[in-house]
């Protein structure tokens, strides 16, 4: 495969790459000015006077330094933050569970005969190779927006890679000429050749669902008890230091293991196909098998799908009923990237099931893999398309560290919950029928149910992808502005429903402005950001010239990275994603803040689909609350059109009046028209009505006043310092 970052020789694939822009760098003052607008919504006045206070000093002190430092280092890189951002994700310690990698839930075949693991599974393989096969061959289209071409630099990251655990943090390797894949089934590993050298695939689907049914059958022999013992994908879960100490010590081949072979194997895989001994009921449970896995103890032991997993490759999960969906690694592609995987895959079952009806019906493929049944078996070359079992020689640390990993991952999955909601009164048809975008206005609910359940407003992060840019990734939208904070506010309180609306309207234009201008790489979070780490260089390299004495504690810190408006906003409170296509069911990821909400969702045409993931928090009430307000927000959209209706009457011309009919009206007992919207009107934020939440809004303004003044007396206006080299999240989700 041709480098992508140099431009391809061959192919369509990378074929823009050379025209595409760096990311640009933004005007110092443009992004200190988004930032204060940024951490505004969620400051009283006396702390954003002290933010505006830092900002101004880092304007006229650090900033210019670190700008200039920036631009330096920038000028021979394909993009500023592609370096920063790696290290934010593979610097990360927490398990990458829960933590970091999202999942996609597909839709359900339509043809009744995948209906079931084992010809879903094949189904879904052959079309993951014809993708792998045409993104080597530089056949796949590249992504546009618009007409305009996107980077396809994470494709090249996205097949054959795994994330690779050592004692200085984790590392990316890619296998680009790999040919085989991996099977979890009940916690034991299997490898088969599915490519030749050619990239051309080896197997059928009748082929492949016979090599999954003897793995099914080989592994079910197992006793549960022995399977557990040789569970080795969970240690993927663990913390990344206590994982790199362990691959360390299965790497080491003592006594003459395969686990070195076996754990090579694994890595340099295409991906990773788990199938489920399980399964899950109701969506909730399925986004969680397919998030974590499940939780399942017999006698003692753990027989749940969660540690049927290899976390640090990209995995395609089917389920006995044929529920299938993605996990991912996140640090080498997005959201959008592995969308356009499932989309293609999903599209190609359905077309060649199709072509069994009509042989002529077109292919999605621009060229398609011989057929291996019609090959003389000689021109596959080196390959072995026969199931192997990988065996590993397990000492007490290993059986130990095994034994460790699950128990740590039961508790993992116990603290989190994930819940779905399916709203179907309406979607985007309806949204943008009122004059709203769609994405917008969804985004406004997020923050508006927060806000009637909680009563605080907090940092709101959405990803903006910037793949127009070479190497691009996303942008964070912070959506937390002062037109959403004006409408949520005036929505829980009992004014004129046009007030409302109009507010409404101003929040969704503020935040469709924003998300344009972070889609034109000129948002603030990636620049600050960078910034930051050239502050980390800076003393670091004073640290290495002796400019510092060792384990200094006296480095000053930029006055907009001390004030405590910078460690608010990047605690992400509410972490949204919009990530949609026909293909998917759900999409979902866990919780940036311990304190947070991880929010996946998908608009469609007449439905909303979103799933919530939080740690302790009340994540079904949440989407409850959430369910009231869409139901409500439709009702004052209503009423405001009706009025608004009413003050213009067109009338009919002469000869389109309407004709009389004669017969007694029969009454449509629809639910938005009765009690969802109507006997739903209290339960609409967290069980308050309009009235209470009026009271409880002023009782705050009060508590919060009084706050303020007891921390003037007690000296409050101190600055908060915090030491040089504190780690700072980076790692949202990108749609």
């Amino acid at each position: 495969m041709t480098d992508p970052r140099q431009g391809p020789e061959k192919g369509v694939t990378y074929a823009a790459q050379a025209s595409l822009k760096k990311l640009p760098i933004p005007a110092l003052e443009d992004s200190i000015k988004r930032y204060l607008s940024s951490v505004k919504p969620f400051q009283n006045p006396a702390e954003y006077k002290k933010t505006e206070e830092a900002a101004q000093a880092f304007l006229k002190e650090d900033g210019p330094v670190l700008q200039q430092r920036l631009l330096d280092y920038a000028a021979d890189k394909d993009s500023f933050i592609e370096q920063f951002w790696f290290d934010s994700y593979l610097n990360f310690d927490n398990p990458v569970v829960l933590n970091l990698n999202p999942f996609f839930l597909l839709e359900d075949d339509p043809t009744p005969a995948r209906a079931n693991q084992v010809t879903r599974a094949a189904s879904l393989t052959i079309s993951s190779l014809c993708f792998a096969r045409c993104l080597r061959r530089e056949e796949l289209p590249p992504d546009q927006v618009r007409g305009q071409p996107l980077c396809m630099y994470q494709y090249s990251r996205m097949f054959g890679t795994a994330r690779i655990p050592t004692d200085h943090g984790c590392h990316m390797e890619t296998d680009a000429l790999s040919k085989h894949i991996v099977v979890l089934c009940r916690s034991q590993f299997y490898w088969f050749d599915v490519l030749d050298e050619n990239s051309d695939i080896i197997l059928s689907e009748k082929d492949l669902a016979e090599n999954f049914r003897a793995i099914i059958e080989d592994a079910s022999a197992i006793p549960v008890g022995e399977a557990a013992k040789s569970a080795m994908g969970v240690l993927t879960s663990e913390t990344r230091q206590v994982w790199a100490d362990l691959r360390s010590k299965i790497q080491s081949d003592q006594d003459g293991s395969n686990n070195k072979e076996c754990l090579s194997i694994i890595d340099a895989a295409l991906f990773v196909v788990c199938l489920d001994d399980s399964e899950p009921q109701g969506k909730a449970a399925v986004s969680a098998n397919m998030l974590c896995g499940t939780y399942d103890i017999a006698t003692g032991v753990q027989i749940g799908t969660c540690t049927n997993r290899w976390y640090d490759k990209l995995q395609l999960i089917v389920c006995k009923n044929g529920s299938a969906g993605i996990n991912f690694e996140h640090t080498g592609v997005d959201g959008h990237t592995v969308l356009r995987f499932v989309s293609d895959i999903y599209t190609d079952t359905i077309m060649r099931f199709a072509k069994t009806i009509n042989p002529a019906a077109p292919n999605l493929w621009p060229s398609m893999s011989p057929d291996p049944a019609k090959r003389d078996p000689e021109s596959f070359g080196d390959v072995d398309s026969t199931p192997h079992k990988l065996e590993w020689t397990l000492d007490q640390e290993l059986s130990n560290g095994i034994r460790f990993a699950e128990t740590r991952l039961s508790d993992l999955i116990l603290q989190n919950e994930i819940c779905v909601l399916e709203f179907t009164g309406y979607g985007s048809n309806y949204m943008k029928s009122s004059g709203f975008s769609p994405d917008a206005f969804v985004q406004m609910a997020f923050q508006a149910a927060y806000y009637g359940l909680y009563g605080r407003v907090e940092s709101v992060y959405e990803p903006a992808m910037t793949k127009q840019f070479l190497h691009g990734r996303t942008e964070a939208v912070r959506s937390a502005t002062v037109e959403s904070v004006n409408f949520i506010k005036r929505f829980c309180e009992n004014v004129n429903p046009a007030i409302k609306v109009d507010a409404l309207q101003k929040a969704c234009k503020r935040h469709t402005a924003i998300t344009r201008e972070c889609g034109q790489g000129q948002g603030q979070d990636r620049h600050l950001y960078a910034l930051y780490k050239m502050h980390e260089m800076r003393v670091a390299a004073e640290k290495k010239e002796g400019r510092h004495s060792p384990g200094a504690s006296d480095v000053t810190v930029p006055a907009l990275f001390a004030d405590i408006a910078w460690e608010r906003v990047n605690n992400t409170i509410l972490s949204t994603s919009n990530c949609g296509n026909p293909a998917l069911r759900m999409f979902g990821f866990g919780p940036t803040s311990p304190e947070g909400f991880g929010i996946g969702y998908i608009i469609k045409e007449n439905s909303i689909s979103i799933c919530a993931a939080s740690k302790h928090r009340q994540t079904s009430r949440y989407l409850e609350t959430l369910s009231n307000y869409f139901l409500e927000v439709r009702a004052l959209i209503r009423q405001v059109s009706e009025v608004r209706g009413s003050a213009k009457p067109q009338a009919r011309p002469e000869n389109q009046q309407r004709t009389r009919r004669s017969g007694r009206k029969v009454a449509i007992a629809t639910p938005a028209a009765g009690e969802e919207e109507e006997e739903q009107q209290d339960g609409m934020l967290g069980g308050y009505g309009y009235f209470d939440m009026e009271s409880l809004t002023r009782d705050m303004q009060r508590q919060q006043m009084a706050r303020q003044q007891s921390r003037e007396e007690m000296g409050g206006n101190a600055q908060r310092r915090h030491a040089v080299g504190k780690r700072l999240q980076l790692g949202e989700y990108a749609s």
